[in-house]
């Protein structure tokens, strides 16, 4: 079950909008972050900016949250947004969560067809100065933190700012930021941003096609298959670490082997791809006709397409497709790539043996978006 991000409680004492770190007693204690920032769990502690109970509260001074709806979204370590007059708390960053990202903008330059995050053009410059104040109440012993949008690179010097903040404040947490890379033809922002802690940053860059004409009909910009390749071009040569991340659908799995091909000969600085199930969220909901495909009828050109990459050493995952849809050559591949807040796994799933090491589904993947192959599947088959 998909473990949300926001729940319903009964609210106290808030007077402005705030981001809280949540922590057991002894943690309080010993931390160094204000007491001003810190929601003691299970405890009321004078000096501290108010407690967090899974219990109805009588009385507490500062501020309280208590009697979640859904006692799994809080607990302790996490980062919790509070709004005056709102029983809603949201979850910024969520302890020992594999799937922590900064969402820095809904800003983007591209509208492709599958986005799970329609983007809107609005000014939201003030998740700027949100996220300033989250980065320093993340663990700081995070081993990864997401960057999404929309388009991160919009941001311009703002997100240099967040890529300081992070270098500053979480100088061993490394930083995956997804970004369609074509702002980094610009080479003096490529320098400006990709040229920033190299060592501790990934830029994840969508390619969908290894020729202009389809990738610019996927991503719904003209032009945006050569602006890509000239980011991309920009970035390796200032020896970033680069992902190429190519979702599966109907208009993109025919020539994924050709793909891999140009991916290989064209962009030998790339350390990884990723190739990714469909999300059935957004864009990709009202353009299903066109983009759905059962995984199993693509397996074969993904087969190809990722024998291809690995056997010249290139490293190779599939993301967001469940093992019993794959061959099993195919399963040393497969990742559990969902977030925990919309992973789930399905009535047909019962009995399977092999869950604990599946992506599962995407939480908002009903009946006509599952493949025809998916059943359950028994530990012996993992060894055969």
């Amino acid at each position: 079950m998909s473990l949300p991000l926001h729940t319903h409680a009964t609210v106290m004492g808030v007077e402005a909008v705030g981001l809280y770190k949540v922590l057991t007693r002894d943690e309080a204690a010993a931390s160094a972050l204000p007491a001003a920032a810190i929601l003691v769990w299970e405890c009321a502690l004078d000096g501290f900016a108010g407690v967090v109970s899974e219990h109805p509260l009588l009385h507490a001074d500062g501020i309280s949250i208590s009697a979640a709806r859904d006692a799994r979204v809080i607990q302790p370590g996490d980062v919790v947004r509070l709004r005056p007059g709102s029983s809603m708390v949201s979850v910024l960053y969520r302890r020992g969560s594999g799937a922590n990202t900064l969402f820095v903008t809904e800003r983007c330059n591209s509208r492709c067809l599958m986005c799970s995050q329609p983007p809107r053009d609005e000014d939201d410059s003030w998740r700027i100065d949100e996220l300033l104040a989250l980065i320093p109440l993340v663990d700081p012993d995070e081993v990864q933190l997401g960057v999404s949008g929309g388009e991160p690179t919009l941001l311009g010097a703002d997100l240099g700012l967040l890529i300081d903040a992070c270098s500053s404040s979480l100088p061993e947490t490394s930083l995956h930021i997804l970004t369609n890379g074509r702002a980094f033809r610009d080479p003096s922002l490529a320098r400006e941003l990709a040229g920033r802690h190299r060592d501790r940053m990934t830029w994840a860059v969508p390619l969908y096609a290894d020729h202009a004409q389809l990738h610019d009909v996927v991503v719904d910009a003209e032009g945006a298959f050569d602006e890509t390749l000239q980011g991309l071009y920009e970035i390796g040569r200032l020896g970033a670490q680069v992902e190429i991340r190519v979702v599966l659908h109907r208009m993109t799995v025919d020539r994924l082997p050709e793909l891999a091909s140009f991916i290989y000969r064209r962009l030998p600085f790339v350390s990884h791809v990723a190739l990714m199930g469909l999300e059935p969220m957004g864009f990709a909901k009202m353009n299903r006709d066109r983009l759905w495909i059962d995984p199993v009828d693509y397996v074969e050109p993904l087969a190809e397409a990722v024998f291809h990459l690995a056997h010249r050493g290139l490293p190779v995952s599939i993301y967001n497709l469940p093992l019993c849809v794959l061959p099993d050559t195919l399963w040393p591949y497969a990742r559990q790539s969902i977030s925990d807040w919309k992973n789930m796994f399905v009535p047909e799933c019962d009995g399977c043996e092999l869950t604990a090491s599946c992506s599962g589904f995407f939480a908002s993947a009903g009946p006509a978006w599952r493949s025809r192959a998916i059943h359950p599947l028994k530990a012996l088959e993992a060894v055969a």
